[in-house]
């Protein structure tokens, strides 16, 4: 459901992602930089702390022909690794007029795992961000495109995030564990292939009137909230003919593997049917189209969809 959801920092990821390229192979664990560096040489940064956005000035407009991307400031804190969980602020400005396009200070670090995941779709950032310390400002830009959210054509776009905490991710199941529940009759039925896929049968069932979100497999995790961030594994068809348009256990839907993403940006009726679970469960959830994507869908999403949902941790 990758291409379904808002995943971690959609501006700054988003940005990031589509630049991607950098040489991923780079060493550990030294930050490194990339691209035409010497530009951010006039960028002088004003640290407001770690609530507030810093102020940035540089001569303008402020021009790249390449993605770049340097730590600034070095901080005093530990030393980041892969495979950790790096919290962090950004302030992005126009190049052009230095109109601030976004600024997440106000509500609070955001959470960004340096796993496969991040290093495959923008090894610039995951270079740079794995052998930085903690309290780094890092500086990243982006050669202009067409005009967007605020921009002005042309512009080139320029992020300073700092790097306010670090921690260990928490241990990922690699499937479900628990104790299997027997559901009541009337929903869809479930059943696991010769692969270990989920598969499910929706001939019979009714429309839901209210989101129903069913225990399979019970686990005996940490109790699952609306804050937190999960990994899981699904399988989506809808209800009306049991059409398959997700699924992250093959890779015909472009991207095979777990997910990972917070359950507050996600469809309600994940929020919802989710929260109050426990890491380890397999539940299926039978969501009304109010809570989904509606009549008019996201892709072949339409209508009151059906899923079913590993969750294999959550932090």
């Amino acid at each position: 459901m990758r291409r379904l959801l808002a995943i971690l920092v959609p501006g700054l990821l988003l940005l990031l992602t589509a630049c991607g390229g950098g040489n991923s192979a780079a060493p550990e664990p030294s930050s490194q930089s990339a691209g035409d560096v010497a530009k951010f040489d006039t960028l002088k940064i004003t640290d407001n702390g770690d609530k507030k956005a810093p102020g940035l000035d540089f001569p303008k407009p402020f021009e790249v022909t390449e993605p770049t991307v340097k730590a600034v400031t070095e901080g005093n804190g530990d030393r980041i690794r892969a495979g950790q969980i790096v919290e962090m602020s950004y302030v992005a400005v126009d190049g052009k007029t230095g109109k601030t396009l976004e600024d997440t200070y106000p509500s609070g670090p955001q959470p960004i795992e340096l796993n496969d995941e991040l290093k495959q779709g923008s090894s610039l950032i995951y270079n740079v961000v794995v052998g930085a310390k903690v309290g780094s400002q890092v500086a990243f830009a982006a050669p202009g495109k067409a005009a967007s959210e605020g921009a002005e054509a042309g512009s080139s776009q320029l992020v300073v995030f700092k790097l306010l905490s670090v921690k260990d991710a928490p241990k990922v199941l690699d499937k479900p564990e628990g104790d299997a529940v027997t559901p009541p009759a009337g929903l869809p039925t479930v059943k696991v292939n010769d692969k270990g896929i989920p598969e499910i049968s929706v001939e019979g069932v009714k429309a839901p009137k209210e989101l129903i979100a069913q225990d399979l497999i019970k686990g005996k995790g940490a109790v699952v909230k609306e804050s937190d961030t999960l990994t899981v594994n699904y399988v989506g068809v809808t209800l009306a003919g049991g059409k398959k348009f997700d699924s992250s256990f093959d890779d015909s839907f472009g991207h095979k593997g777990v997910a990972t993403f917070p359950l507050s940006n996600v469809i309600k009726g994940w929020t919802k049917g989710l929260a109050g679970k426990t890491v380890g469960s397999r539940v299926l959830l039978v969501i009304p189209k109010d809570l989904a994507y509606g009549d008019s869908g996201q892709g072949d999403a339409k209508g009151d969809l059906v899923f079913v949902v590993d969750i294999l941790g959550a932090q």
